[in-house]
Order: structure tokens, then sequence, then C-alpha cells
């Protein structure tokens, strides 16, 4: 009963959103935005507390979120890690480590709504502010995104161009916001009339529609040496996203996997990272 519950609750909440829609749309609307930049999970977990509690720590403020910060010090170049939706810091644990007997000099955060931070709701514009909050900080040489903070990075590069930045390194993220969001409208069962009001929204928040806000052709004002890495088989960032994405940035090294999953969690990613990095 639980379980046919919780299958029926996004079209029990899509059609309240729809309902709501017809007497007070801008409220409506601003639902239905809050509900997609919601995540569910991605707190620290008991098992990861002590990885975290290893690392030097500072709390910064971005638009009255705090921002929880970790360092992993050394004398080497430094590097930003940015994790991916509904995770944490903890997520590159192995990587750190890794990373850390090189002599690299390592930062990461938990994004908005995430692990240690504070706030509500993420999503790629507030995560690339951050960023840039973080960048301006920390003056990292090279930045490594997973996932949604793969496209971060992406719009983050676009929005913030900088000379600092030498490297830039993406896994397994998607592209296209226009696919994601007819995922969205798929689920709620949400009308086309309610997406076109929807995506308006997002155009006078934001300055794109769901069709222009896309990594692939963010890629394009890149200039960055990077490295994008993505599973043949990712059920969760399509692929062929990750071919746009090549297709348009000059002078990215594209390395297709197999059966390596969306999260990448092998030995041999981490190596072709750390030789990328050292190339």
């Amino acid at each position: 009963m639980k379980e046919r519950y919780k299958n029926y609750l996004p079209v029990i909440i899509g059609k309240y959103i729809q309902f709501l829609f017809f007497f007070r749309p801008k409220k409506a609307l601003y639902k239905a935005y809050i509900l997609f930049s919601t995540p569910r999970k991605g707190n620290v977990l008991p098992e990861q507390e002590n990885f975290l509690k290893e690392a030097g720590d500072e709390v910064i403020v971005f638009e009255d979120i705090y921002i929880q910060t970790y360092r992993w010090p050394n004398m080497g170049e430094t590097i930003l890690l940015v994790h991916g939706w509904e995770s944490n810091t903890h997520r590159w644990k192995n990587l750190i480590q890794k990373l850390h007997k090189k002599g690299y000099n390592i930062i990461a955060f938990d994004a908005p709504a995430h692990g240690n931070s504070s706030g509500r709701i993420l999503n790629v514009p507030l995560y690339s502010g951050c960023l840039q909050k973080i960048v301006e900080l920390y003056r990292p040489n090279h930045i490594l995104g997973h996932s949604v903070g793969g496209m971060a990075a992406i719009f983050h590069q676009y929005t913030y161009p900088s000379k600092e930045i030498e490297k830039l390194i993406v896994l397994a993220p998607p592209s296209d916001l226009s696919r994601i969001m007819k995922q969205y409208q798929d689920i709620l069962r949400l009308s086309t009339t309610f997406m076109e009001a929807l995506n308006l929204y997002f155009k006078e928040k934001h300055g794109f529609y769901f069709e222009e806000f896309s990594a692939s052709a963010f890629s394009k004002k890149l200039n960055k040496k990077g490295l994008l890495i993505h599973d043949k088989n990712d059920t969760i960032a399509p692929y062929t996203e990750a071919e746009a994405i090549s297709k348009n940035w000059i002078g990215v090294q594209f390395i297709s996997t197999e059966n390596y999953g969306h999260s990448l969690f092998y030995d041999e990613v981490d190596n072709m990272i750390i030789d990328f990095l050292k190339t």
C-alpha cells in the first residue's frame, strides 16, 4: 500500500499544481519551480562524517546560504571538486586520498541544500554562483565536477570565464534542460499550457528558456583544456548529450567508458583524471 501511494504521489502533486494554476498561476509556477529544485537526499550520513571531519573546514555565506567548505591542504596545484545532485563532498573520498598523495591541494564544498550546507533548493545557476564565490576565495588551478556539478562547472566557465582556471574536468554531465523538464512534465503529468508558462517563468528568472539552457551550447564558449568522461550506458545523463558537448568543446579529451554507470566510481576513472592533471 505504501509503495502504491509513493508511485501515485507525483501525480497527486501534479494535479494539485494544475488546479492551483487555474486560480493562482504565479503561486503554482513558483511551487513547480521550487519542487523541481528541491533535492530529496544528499545529507551527510553517519558513516561519512569521520572522513569529512578530517578536513580543514570553513563556512562561507552566499545569498544567505551557509556553504560548508572542506580543505585537504598540500603544496601542489589546487583542484576544486564539485559534486552532483543529491550527493555531498564525501563522494570524492577515494579520489581525494589519491590526489592528496600526489601533492595536490584540494578544495571541496557541499552544494546548497546538500551535505552540511544550508538552503532548501539547488539549480545550476545557483550552483554556478556558489562556485564563483569559492573560486574567488581559493583561486583553484583546476575544477572537477560530476553530473549536475559538471553541468554547473561548464555553465560557470561560460558565465565567469577565467584565465586562472587551467583545466576543467567533467564527469557524466547532463546537458539539455529541455529534456530534463520534459521528464519532469511526464512524472507530474503537467499540461503543455502549464509547461509553456513555466518556461517563461524560468526565462524571466534566469535569462534562458529551457531549450536555450544547454551545456553543449555553453561549451562552444569554452577555451579551457578539458577532460570529459561519460559512460555509454549511463541511465541518468544520456551519453548522446556528452557527445554533443564534446563536439562543441574545442580542445576537450573525450573518454567513453562502458558499464561504469553514472557515478563512475572506478580506479580506472581516477587514474584518467590524475594522468590528465599531470600532463
